[in-house]
């Protein structure tokens, strides 16, 4: 859903939360695919929709509880919040090797239970690789290992996108 910018802003006082979803917007307009200089003269057949769920948790009548993905209302830090972007391949190809860069708002975190072969970034989006296998220079020179709270970014590569195929990518994130 688009924000109108600057009406909201010129009529109302910038909200937290506002500014949250702001933020998350512009994070959901960079999850552009990474392609060569030639792939990029003409307009990719892949389509991709962006979107932010708040995790609540609901206790049933019995004390069983249970999940649910739900549009954010209020958040608080430490809450929970799932990241996704859909893609679809509306073009009578199949797309190879399409890449999909996420980066993460400045006010969340990756959750320590995001799927480990995750490929993700602690530099920006310069280099990348598991969490596991990413360190970072401390000021003294030392490197230690990175943490889910350095994370800068996520990316997956789809080896392939048949004509039609649809799909769902997505990663769990904590406010900070």
């Amino acid at each position: 859903m688009p924000f109108k910018t600057n009406r909201f802003l010129k009529d109302h006082a910038m909200k937290p939360i506002a500014k949250f979803f702001l933020t998350c917007a512009a994070a959901a307009s960079l999850s552009a695919p990474v392609l060569p200089l030639a792939a990029q003269e003409r307009p990719s057949p892949v389509v991709l929709a962006g979107d932010v769920k708040a995790v609540k948790t609901i206790t049933e009548a019995d004390g069983k509880q249970r999940t649910e993905l739900v549009e954010p209302q209020t958040i608080v830090p430490g809450d929970r919040l799932v990241f996704g972007t859909d893609y679809s391949n509306t073009g009578n190809e199949a797309v190879t090797n399409f890449t999909v860069t996420n980066p993460l708002p400045e006010a969340v975190r990756l959750a320590p239970d995001a799927e480990a072969g995750l490929s993700v970034s602690v530099d920006g989006g310069k280099t990348w690789g598991t969490l596991a296998a990413l360190t970072l220079a401390n000021a003294d020179g030392t490197t230690r290992a990175a943490t889910h709270a350095d994370v800068t970014h996520v990316r997956w590569v789809l080896e392939s996108i048949a004509p039609g195929a649809k799909g769902r990518l997505t990663y769990p994130a904590i406010i900070r």
